[in-house]
């Protein structure tokens, strides 16, 4: 059994997941979790759509209670932030001038919301979602008669945007790209997105980027986009991607390349330290991965635990994502990156859609399905094996998908 005392720092999904997993893998020493925020661990995806649109409440995110960390013997200090770590001394500095000693140390950080360096961002009225509190700000900006505009087509953007028309409010979205969500998801897949959200009234602009937020004499914001049009508003959301807190890492001397660099064990470059969930920047042969999901946060929040006590094992992310948005639940797995084509296999009706990404030797690693659940569990197991698929046959709705499957 191991008895040495272990930090962890964060406490989100990652971070709760390890420090639960320490304990019930049977270890015996001091288990201490710091969270800079005053709740609990909880979970972030219910934030853009139940929390946000007021069907739950914020306490019914939360994923470990403090009755449930007290009982497992787990020091849960909230509202308290790392600011240092002291590797050599192997020690933490925290928010409230103490020091404390680790033998073993997991950094579960996270990230936050990017907030692009233009005129008037920090101004009233303009929001990004990360937190509780992000969510119930929002929430008070939306219902029948209020307008929305979301800068960013990625998942976070369009789920709120989804919630927002929901909600009654009249929504534009800003993606600077040609397409939506283009760095996770191949263009069949963007342009069924587009199709969804046009269909329930959003305003979807392409090629059209922020370069200000203006305020009117009433206080409300004006979006400014970047050939000179003026969208007024009752919010922004600034929705364009997701920044690594690894300074501490980086002051302390371990490796970082847009986060914690580890390996398949999740260790860091620092003696006894690993990392975990959006922080950690998986090193691997077809270059360093860092995956933003509620899946890969519990798993390898989970996988670095079982390192610290020395019952680790590789950890292989599977790319897993899902998302809501209006009644269509989009499945995500597999890693777009290595695609080289797309193909797309006919569903029945207008509203499913299955997308399978293949390399280019013709096999599976990613693929998407909107509200093909049976045909995605076939698509799951081709990518974890890398199975060799016909595109012919993937085509063909009147053959069975297994039989795509090459040798």
């Amino acid at each position: 059994m191991s008895s040495g005392a272990i930090v962890v720092v964060g406490a989100g999904q990652a971070g709760g997941w390890a420090a639960t997993t320490l304990r019930e893998r049977g270890h015996e020493g001091r288990i201490v979790l710091l969270g800079d925020e005053p709740h609990a661990p909880y979970e972030r995806p219910p934030l853009s759509k139940a929390v946000l649109g007021g069907q739950a409440v914020p306490e019914s995110t939360e994923l470990f209670s403090a009755e449930r960390l007290a009982a497992l013997r787990i020091e849960f200090l909230p509202a308290v932030a790392a600011t240092r770590l002291r590797v050599a001394d192997k020690q933490v500095e925290t928010s409230d001038g103490a020091a404390i000693a680790y033998d073993k140390l997991i950094l579960c950080m996270g990230g936050r919301p990017v907030v692009p360096a233009l005129p008037g961002v920090d101004g009233p009225g303009v929001h990004v979602l990360r937190t509780r509190g992000d969510a119930l700000r929002l929430r008070a900006s939306l219902g029948p008669g209020k307008r929305l505009v979301v800068v960013g087509g990625g998942w976070i953007g369009l789920e709120v945007a989804a919630t927002a028309r929901q909600s009654g409010s009249a929504v534009t979205v800003l993606e600077q790209g040609s397409r939506l969500c283009a760095r996770s998801v191949q263009p069949g897949v963007s342009a069924h997105l587009a199709a969804l959200h046009a269909a329930h009234g959003v305003d979807l602009r392409l090629n059209a980027g922020l370069r200000a937020v203006l305020t009117q004499a009433d206080g409300r914001p004006v979006a400014e986009l970047a050939d000179g049009t003026r969208l007024g508003a009752d919010a922004i959301v600034l929705g364009v991607g997701l920044r690594a807190n690894d300074e501490l890492a980086r002051e302390a001397g371990i490796a970082c390349e847009r986060g914690v660099l580890v390996d398949e064990y999740c260790r860091t470059s620092a003696p006894d330290v690993y990392a975990a969930g959006d922080v950690a920047v998986l090193a691997a042969a077809d270059g360093h991965a860092r995956m933003e999901s509620w899946q890969n946060a519990q798993d390898q929040g989970m996988a670095a635990a079982l390192s610290a006590l020395d019952q680790g094992q590789p950890y292989a992310p599977t790319g897993a994502v899902w998302s809501e948005q209006y009644d269509a639940m989009v499945q995500i797995v597999g890693f777009p990156g290595l695609a080289c084509s797309e193909v797309l296999r006919p569903q029945a009706g207008d509203r499913a859609l299955l997308s399978v990404a293949l390399d280019a030797g013709g096999r599976a690693v990613a693929g998407v399905s909107v509200d093909a659940a049976r045909d995605f569990r076939q698509l799951r197991k081709w990518i974890a094996q890398r199975a060799a698929l016909d595109p012919a046959l993937l085509k063909r709705s009147d053959v069975p998908l297994a039989s795509a499957q090459i040798g």
